[in-house]
């Protein structure tokens, strides 16, 4: 029980520090992408960190729905990122937790901050000063869009995660199978246990 307690407590701060600095790095990309943009182009990037929180929150449920038998059987035939699809079950919660807690809030809150830019950026362009009510309006609308568009397109992306969750791990084992042997880059640990015909090898 103590050990669990001490496990989790430590997985917990692991994941408020990635958070922290992947939080930093968004904000600083972000801020940087924007930084002398049109709002036109500004929008483009806003929609672009919707869509990854979309992305990733699908991924996270789909680990979730996502069954470790038909990866067992993937694996025996040596298929290329059925291992770390295996991996990737066996740690539904805590891949879930990084993909839709870290990755997803982060992507919510960064968005928000960059809508509030580009709504500032448009209502300077159409003459209308900050804190006005033309500019007050345009926030309304537009922070409306956002929000339909990420409850909306979360939804969606749960629905293809239950009812594809396990070709979409798999190509999330590949991806990872793919950054591990071309770029050297080894985020889940490769030594699984397989199993086949019922027996662990």
């Amino acid at each position: 029980m103590k050990q669990s307690l001490s496990k989790s407590i430590k997985w917990s701060l692991g994941i408020a520090v990635i958070t922290l600095v992947l939080a930093a790095i968004f904000s600083i990309v972000s801020t940087f992408l924007l930084s002398g943009v049109t709002w036109g182009i500004g929008m483009l990037i806003v929609l672009i960190i919707v869509l990854t929180g979309i992305f990733f929150d699908t991924i996270g449920v789909a680990a979730t729905a996502a069954n470790e038998v038909p990866f067992h059987s993937m694996a025996a035939e040596k298929l290329p990122g059925a291992k770390h699809a295996v991996l990737i079950t066996r740690n539904a919660d805590r891949f879930a937790s990084f993909c839709n807690d870290v990755i997803g809030d982060i992507s919510g809150i960064i968005s928000g901050t960059a809508s509030a830019y580009v709504v500032l950026q448009l209502a300077l362009q159409m003459g209308y000063h900050e804190g006005s009510l033309q500019q007050s309006t345009i926030a309304v609308i537009f922070t409306s869009i956002i929000a339909a568009l990420t409850v909306g397109g979360k939804s969606i992306g749960k629905t293809l995660a239950i009812q594809y969750s396990t070709p979409i791990i798999y190509q999330v084992g590949r991806l990872l199978f793919l950054l591990e042997v071309k770029l050297k880059i080894n985020l889940l640990n490769r030594n699984v246990k397989t199993k086949k015909n019922g027996k662990t090898k």
